[in-house]
């Protein structure tokens, strides 16, 4: 029987970023194991057993971390060592991780155990899992990990809850998880041979953080191209180079799907078709270009999706157990440099969406090259008394200008950790915490762009409109209106920008019109 919407089973199929999403997001969907997952991880299980019996050496299970790798740890300490392990390396800092995160990474560090390579008991993953089903919210800082051997610090804090040892999130508040255990009636977990090492040793956070990143990416870059298109009316621009016969000659499959959404949305506007070709030749280059510049950045997404699929999917702890084999290999897989890598380039990325929309949003504001349209969006005759959207374009400025420091590229950067024996490091979850800001900053440089667009539409006249700009047009007015006179504007953008955020926008424009490409 196929698993409802509101169950997840783990070892059916692969993970997908929308599972994890969803996960992340909703509480309502059942975690399980499939049968067949549980008997690989548990004849994983006994490949450890048989080495703590056999007193093998074995890095993590008969041996201390790092670079006490060469202390022999004998089979009564076994267990002390991994919840020490967990203990020792609970050392972040900083603001905790928001919920969502703090559940996506939990979703993939299941999926990641349960692959049958990581030698852990099915009943520690099952605590893990109670996290989820029971909507409990373990307290992770988040900063401290150098995404090398994984997410050290913020996965020990996550565990030391199933331990009954950390602490969790209550209505905003800290509490004690034993606490919360107790009353959900779940016996904490007394960790054995690698089991810790298993738990804490992965590129859980900062490929939970890649898959919310990728997921809003895709839904900000499709949303561009509606606000683009409104601006591109909004300015009186052309569809000339929009057309597909000129995409066809330099066919980047991003850049075609831009312009394909654009033309689309514009084709039966009577403000582009009344352009005089003849008054101005071709548009400036925030207008022209945009196809080029966002669909760059489609198809940046593209492949980070490709690297955070892989990633969410693999087992990243180490050493890595093969059953047929007999054997604990160790290997290097909870190395967050894939990750890394994908984040800083999402970051350039999705930042360029933000430095073309600021360029379109002055354009607008600007009388000398807005066509027509009032000096920042006012009536000419109150203008000075009143200074209309303004300061908007001074916000989006400063937002890209942040942006512009976050997209320093993380993954370029190395500092050798525990006595030069983990000598290079990614700093994954750092790139991935600096694209999460920056996705969060280019919600707010759209939703002002789609307020500028939107007022620069009343002037020129809703009704000459394209259908699906006036659909538009019209769901922006549901929680802005048009500005007459000077009024505090943060709350419209805080009016504005959830719709774009949580795909409402976006959603309803596609059940209507159809999808984009």
């Amino acid at each position: 029987m196929e698993p409802s919407h509101h169950e997840l089973v783990i070892g059916d199929r692969p993970l997908t970023i929308e599972n994890v999403v969803k996960v992340a997001r909703y509480k309502n969907i059942k975690i399980s194991l499939s049968k067949k997952t549980i008997k690989n991880i548990e004849k994983a299980r006994k490949v450890v057993d048989d080495i703590v019996d056999g007193e093998k050496i074995v890095y993590g299970v008969t041996t201390g971390f790092g670079m006490f790798k060469n202390k022999v740890i004998s089979s009564d300490d076994v267990k002390t060592l991994q919840k020490n392990l967990i203990r020792s390396h609970a050392i972040g800092t900083g603001s905790y991780f928001s919920e969502e995160v703090v559940r996506a990474a939990i979703l993939i560090r299941i999926n990641s155990l349960s692959h049958g390579h990581s030698g852990i008991r099915p009943v520690v993953i099952e605590a893990l899992i109670n996290l989820l089903n029971y909507g409990i919210y373990p307290y992770v800082p988040a900063k401290g990990s150098v995404g090398a051997s994984g997410d050290l610090a913020p996965l020990s804090h996550l565990m030391l809850v199933i331990m009954g040892e950390g602490e969790v999130i209550v209505d905003g508040k800290r509490q004690s998880s034993e606490e919360i255990l107790q009353a959900n009636g779940i016996e904490p977990i007394v960790l054995e041979a690698k089991e810790g090492l298993a738990l804490n040793n992965g590129t859980s956070f900062m490929t939970g953080i890649a898959c919310l990143n990728v997921y809003d990416a895709e839904l900000l870059s499709k949303s561009y191209d509606l606000v683009l298109a409104l601006s591109l009316e909004g300015l009186a621009g052309t569809l000339a180079a929009y057309e597909e016969r000129v995409h066809k000659l330099r066919p980047h499959r991003g850049q075609m799907d831009c312009a394909k959404n654009v033309y689309s949305i514009l084709h039966d506007s009577k403000i582009i078709s009344s352009y005089n070709r003849q008054e101005r030749v071709q548009d400036s280059y925030s207008l022209r270009c945009a196809p080029q510049v966002q669909g760059a950045v489609k198809d940046s997404i593209a492949h980070v999706r490709k690297v955070v699929d892989i990633e969410i999917n693999s087992t990243t702890d180490n050493p890595l157990i093969f059953n047929d084999d007999n054997e604990a290999v160790s290997a290097g897989h909870f190395h967050g440099e894939p990750i890394s890598i994908a984040m800083d380039f999402l970051s350039i990325a999705v930042a360029e969406l933000g430095s073309i929309s600021e360029r379109r949003q002055a354009k607008m504001l600007d009388i000398a090259n807005s066509e027509g349209l009032p000096a920042f969006l006012t009536d000419s005759e109150r203008a000075g008394l009143n200074s209309g959207y303004m300061i908007a374009q001074y916000t989006s400025a400063a937002l890209v200008a942040e942006n512009k420091v976050l997209a320093h590229p993380v993954c370029v950067d190395s500092i050798p950790t525990s006595a030069n024996s983990e000598d290079h490091v990614s700093f994954g979850t750092i790139a991935a915490r600096q694209a999460r800001e920056i996705i969060n900053n280019v919600f707010d440089i759209l939703t002002m762009e789609a307020m500028l667009a939107a007022q620069a539409l009343d002037y020129r006249g809703p009704e000459h409109m394209a259908e699906g700009s006036r659909f538009l047009f019209d769901m922006i007015r549901v929680r802005v209106e048009v500005l007459e006179d000077d009024r505090i504007l943060y709350k419209d953008l805080q009016a504005l920008k959830p719709d774009f955020k949580s795909g409402r926008i976006l959603n309803s424009y596609q059940e209507k019109f159809g999808k984009l490409a």
